[in-house]
């Protein structure tokens, strides 16, 4: 067995570590094709798509209007026997209808909330947060590709 097969995370450790996770970094192509790699609150749905919202006149919309293409990183660890991590590739879609973006809001603002063991009243949220709806996107991503990598698998053997 590769080293590499050695540290995939099954789809059941990536679903976990995920949900585990504060932010993800979604990587967009700027007008020049660069990469534009942003940090980003995210909620994942049942399905695996992973959504976020954004301000509608932000960058990364007019990057994923242009180009859907997206990479998105999760990872974490100081050190490399902890390092651990998922990539995930697909492409962008933008919701804009404001009851969907709503919910995304409120399933971001949940999961956010919700680490610190003080999750809102779900329909507080949802009131708190309708004043920004107007202004904002949302960003789902279902993954066509992963990779990942979690290096306490080796058991500090490298």
């Amino acid at each position: 067995m590769s080293r590499r097969d050695q540290i995939r995370m099954t789809e059941a450790e990536q679903k976990a570590f995920l949900a585990g996770a504060q932010t993800i970094v979604i990587c967009s192509l700027d007008p020049r094709g660069y990469p534009h790699p942003m940090p980003m609150w995210f909620a994942l749905e049942d399905d695996g798509a992973v959504v976020m919202t954004t301000f509608t006149k932000s960058q990364k919309i007019k990057n994923l209007e242009r180009d859907p293409r997206v990479s998105l990183l999760a990872e974490s660890g100081t050190v490399y026997a902890e390092l651990r991590g998922v990539v995930l590739q697909g492409e962008a879609e933008l919701v804009r209808e404001k009851e969907q973006v709503l919910d995304i809001l409120a399933r971001v603002g949940a999961k956010s909330a919700g680490g610190a063991g003080n999750a809102p009243n779900p329909e507080q949220l949802r009131s708190a947060l309708m004043a920004t709806v107007p202004k904002r996107t949302g960003i789902r991503v279902r993954p066509e590709r992963v990779v990942s990598w979690d290096h306490r698998k080796l058991g500090g053997v490298y």
